[in-house]
Order: structure tokens, then sequence, then C-alpha cells
């Protein structure tokens, strides 16, 4: 069982919604906190917060600049929580060029540019903990899910070949793959969200991961059963099951 008492962990994404709700899991699980997101101002109401220590650095993540100055004033951290997402639902028939480009952006390619400062750093020194979140919609292709389910696809992918490449590296990589949370996000969505977990709820399942020798945890278990079991179905069904009516 991972200890997590005691350590400095960088949470990118921390001003609301899960991001949030974690690092006030965390930090009264006794981690050392440093928040960072675009706005200061969130990120300061969140720090006033919490009951362990905790440093706010502002970090845009669409942006290599700011991201290799927020690493910079980081300094050395034990792990970095990658939680950083926009999401616009819509599909190919109301494909939005500016939304999705934006939802790869900073949903895949702003976790690259962060592991791309991150891992030669938790490499050269053999240690450190990284956990990438993902989503249930990233298992497969579903419909109004444009951008953003192919934005996690891409990032779970990320994340099974850097913890096949650093298995006894000493760097840990973690892959966590919620599903509905209620947060502003999800407040976009005019369909049924089945088992919309509270952000504490998704915290909590979140923590149970992080101090775990697991690489993966998909929940709520019950509901992402559906999405694992989909993979082995034959494209056929798939599409039968999964795929927009009429």
């Amino acid at each position: 069982m991972r200890r997590l008492s005691g350590k400095r962990y960088w949470i990118v994404g921390a001003s609301e919604g899960l991001g949030r709700a974690l690092a006030l899991r965390l930090s009264r699980a006794g981690v050392s906190l440093v928040l960072s997101a675009r706005d200061r101002g969130r990120l300061e109401a969140l720090a006033a917060e919490l009951p362990g220590a905790v440093e706010v650095v502002p970090c845009d993540v669409s942006d290599r600049a700011s991201v290799a100055a927020a690493f910079a004033a980081v300094g050395e951290v034990d792990g970095m929580v990658f939680l950083a997402g926009v999401y616009w639902p819509f599909g190919a028939k109301d494909w939005d060029a500016a939304q999705a480009e934006t939802m790869v952006d900073v949903n895949f390619t702003g976790a690259v540019r962060v592991l791309g400062a991150v891992v030669p750093a938790f490499v050269a020194r053999g240690h450190g903990h990284i956990v990438l979140t993902g989503s249930l919609a990233g298992f497969g292709g579903l419909p109004g899910s444009i951008g953003y389910g192919s934005s996690k696809a891409g990032l779970m992918h990320l994340a099974e070949s850097m913890h096949a490449d650093l298995r006894g590296s000493g760097v840990d990589v973690q892959l966590a793959n919620p599903g509905f949370i209620r947060t502003r996000l999800t407040d976009k969505n005019d369909f049924a969200m089945p088992f919309l977990m509270e952000p504490d709820r998704a915290a909590e399942e979140m923590v149970t991961l992080m101090r775990s020798e697991r690489f993966g945890r998909s929940f709520p278990w019950g509901f992402s059963l559906v999405f694992r079991l989909g993979r082995l179905l034959p494209d056929a069904l798939y599409f039968r099951l999964f795929g927009a009516r009429g």
C-alpha cells in the first residue's frame, strides 16, 4: 500500500470539480500540495480551505511556456496528478472545429506538455508517482463525444504506454477512469447520466487508486463493466448497441 501522508503532490487542474475534491481529501490525509490551474483566484480560495501545507502555482496547460514556468516554480514533488480538462458535448453532424481542437489540446496535449517536464525529472532521480485521468468515454467510440472521448482515449493509451515503459524504473504510472461526475462540465449534458457521482465520491475512488499498487481503476465499478466489456464485442454488435439511433 502506497503511503501518501508526508508526500508532496502537484495537482494540475485543481480549481474545481474532481480536482478540488481531490485536493481536499489529500490535504486532510496529510499530503502537502501544489495547486495549479489557470484561475489564481479559485486556487487561492481553495488553498484557504485546506488544512495542510499548500502552494498555488497558476498554469495554462495549453501554453508550453506557462507549463515550463510552472514546473520550475513547483520544484521537486513526489507525484503529479493531471486533472485539467474541458468539455463540450456534440456529435460529428454538429462538428465544432474550435471546441474539438480545444478539447484535444487541453485534455490530451496539455497532459503531454506537463509530462514532458515531469517524466524526465522523475526518471533522472529514479522515483515518482504519476496519475492520469481518463474516462469511461475513452474505452470506445460513442455518439455525441467528438473531441472529448477521443482526447481521453489518447490519454488512456499514453498512460498504458508509459506504464509499460517505466516498469522497474521507480516511476509509477496510474490511470483513473471515472464515469459521470456532477460538475460544471456535466451540467452541459441534456441526456440521462447513469450512476452520476458527486465529486467527493469520485475523489475517494481516486485516493483508493493512489494508495494501491494497481495500474488502473475504472468507476463506478458496475457501470464501468458496460464500457470495458464493450471493447470485446464484434464491431457490428458494438455499433448496434452504442451507436446513434436513426
